[in-house]
């Protein structure tokens, strides 16, 4: 069970990053954006795949920091351009992988800590 929903929530903070990063390059495309404002603009998300990808639970918790400002941005938008569907998918997204993150980084860590603490009780055993 906790194997599951780990990966689940894994998958879904994946999917909801790439949203996010799809509907910044679409939004800076369509805005006329230079590429030094696109780069800007998915550089902080991008930069969290390694950790990410090496399942690091310190590098979703920072992302989910990251991603209010992406949050506060894309509110912003809304109000300004809310007929512009990418611009709500992108704030869906936003909430989608901050919850994710935080479930997966939370689970992650409680499984971390379940695994180091019957290591140390083994240890203990077998000095006894």
């Amino acid at each position: 069970m906790a194997e599951s929903r780990l990966l689940l929530a894994r998958r879904v903070t994946f999917a909801a990053l790439l949203v996010m990063v799809w509907a910044e390059v679409w939004l800076s495309l369509h805005d006329g954006a230079p590429w030094p404002i696109w780069l800007l603009r998915i550089g902080p998300l991008v930069m969290f795949l390694p950790g990410m990808l090496a399942d690091r639970p310190r590098s979703y918790i920072w992302l989910c920091f990251v991603s209010l400002l992406y949050f506060m941005v894309d509110v912003l938008r809304v109000f300004a351009t809310p007929q512009v569907f990418t611009v709500w998918l992108s704030l869906a997204a936003v909430v989608v992988l901050f919850c994710s993150a935080t479930l997966y980084a939370r689970w992650r860590a409680q499984q971390i800590n379940a695994q180091q603490e019957s290591i140390q009780d083994s240890s203990n055993a077998e000095s006894q």
